[in-house]
């Protein structure tokens, strides 16, 4: 395992362990998380631990032609009860992915507030991108609620999903396969899910090996 000092330099992917555990330290600086998304590396820790920086093998990945919305999520999108916007909230998408209840086969539950200000500075940039999925709770159409969203790292290609959260059933599914098809039509290559969990596979995502996820990230 590699310990980073104050140069920007990451070590070769292939010598992550099998849980795919890179390098430690270092600092959550936008030049250093965008060299790291573009090597495929991404930064997974607890509060009170030092950053701690993976690549795993395999690689969770979503082709956005590979999307799949079961009858029951089209039935959702039918009803025309929630809207769906992009970068509008920012803040708020990723306060309630840091605070709300995740299962267990979700990937990681927690986002230290290091890790918060450090997206958002990335949003601020333009790097991080956020979906927000709002609730109308009465008839009038600005009457409504922020109830679920996700937010990743925008490479131009390629989406690096970071979290998701829900409030009520199915908004973390429709902020996803909104995203899905908005970058379908703008081509990009995929949308990296990081890690295997139930919930993004049963939409379409796969795994493949980092090598060949590796390939994607070349510009």
């Amino acid at each position: 395992m590699f310990l980073l000092s104050e140069d920007l330099i990451f070590p070769s992917v292939q010598t992550a362990n099998d849980d795919g555990l890179l390098a430690v330290g270092g600092d959550l600086s936008i030049k250093r998380l965008l060299l790291a998304y573009k090597k495929g590396i991404f930064p997974w820790y607890n509060q009170g631990e030092p950053i701690m920086w993976y690549s795993p093998n395999p690689r969770m990945v979503l082709f956005p032609n590979q999307l799949k919305i079961s009858k029951s999520m089209k039935q959702v999108i039918q009803k025309n009860k929630f809207t769906v916007t992009y970068n509008q909230n920012f803040e708020g998408v990723i306060s309630n992915c840091k605070n709300i209840f995740r299962a267990t086969d979700q990937g990681r539950t927690w986002i230290t507030n290091e890790m918060e200000q450090a997206y958002i500075n990335l949003h601020k940039e333009g790097i991080a991108k956020s979906v927000e999925v709002w609730e109308h709770f009465d008839s009038a159409q600005y009457d409504k609620e922020l109830v679920g969203g996700l937010y990743g790292v925008d490479l131009g290609t390629v989406f690096c999903g970071e979290s998701m959260f829900s409030k009520v059933s199915n908004a973390s599914k429709l902020a996803f396969i909104k995203l899905t098809q908005k970058l379908e039509k703008e081509n990009y290559k995929l949308i990296d899910c990081q890690v295997y969990n139930n919930h993004l596979a049963s939409l379409g995502a796969t795994e493949i090996s980092r090598d060949e996820f590796l390939t994607f990230l070349k510009f």
